[in-house]
């Protein structure tokens, strides 16, 4: 944990994890479209038969990567992709807990202890 979030950091930061994770989404969806085609090409290669989507396919990981440091330098901890759930380190009462947000949420109401997870939110 490189950092520690208030909950107002939180909330200015969650437009542009939106966009983010949105972004994360596309890429992803990309790639498992392209995952027949590679998996061919995988099992071909002693053959180098290859395939003509491989540099396509490289392309979308590159961006899905670029996309993932981003969040992750931002000191997001993003517990599941698909939900757009995310953990931000942040001091309660002298200890180390998780404020807890869901892409589907307008701000972050929610905290869990580092261990709890999603299962263990509390209210703010």
């Amino acid at each position: 944990m490189n950092r520690f979030f208030t909950v107002q950091e939180v909330n200015a930061l969650i437009p542009q994890l939106r966009v983010l994770l949105t972004q994360v989404r596309d890429e992803r969806e990309k790639m498992l479209s392209l995952s027949p085609a590679i998996a061919g090409a995988r099992e071909g290669y002693l053959f180098d038969w290859g395939s003509p989507s491989g540099p396509e396919y490289v392309q979308i990981l590159d961006g899905y990567y670029r996309i993932f440091r981003e969040i992750e330098n931002l000191g997001v901890l993003v517990k599941d992709f698909e939900k757009g759930l995310c953990d931000f380190p942040h001091l309660r009462d002298g200890r180390i807990v998780c404020l807890c947000w869901k892409m589907d949420e307008e701000e972050v109401q929610w905290w869990h202890e580092q261990d709890a997870g999603f299962s263990g939110r509390q209210p703010i």
